[in-house]
């Protein structure tokens, strides 16, 4: 039985490491084994930004809610609760484009909330 040669399935392999690490600095970038390393680790780091990324925006929104709301007299959590009382189902993301973008809008939210 002849003996099989996977050259083109390693070889490709390798390249997609190669690849995927091309950018990075020093061997890191050129060096299979470390290469395959990097990769590895960048992936996991990439893993778990897609998670912070979410938090982090998740915290620029409130922040900016906040922000918003005591310009109009009104502390962030007040605010909230106020929307929930009368039962205004906003979601952070859609409550800080209004605060940003529209604030005369969000202003009369304010004010629905006081009321």
């Amino acid at each position: 039985m002849p003996r099989v040669k996977s050259r083109v399935a390693s070889r490709a392999r390798r390249k997609k490491i190669l690849s995927a690490t091309k950018g990075n600095y020093g061997k890191r970038g050129n060096c299979y084994s470390i290469a395959k390393d990097a990769f590895i680790r960048g992936g996991s780091y990439a893993y778990s930004g897609r998670k912070q990324r979410k938090r982090q925006f998740r915290s620029l929104w409130i922040m900016r809610i906040n922000a918003a709301a005591q310009l109009n007299g009104l502390p962030y959590g007040k605010f909230m609760a106020g929307l929930k009382a009368k039962n205004i189902d906003l979601d952070r993301k859609t409550l800080a484009h209004l605060a940003v973008h529209e604030p005369d809008t969000f202003k009369s939210l304010v004010e629905t909330v006081k009321s």
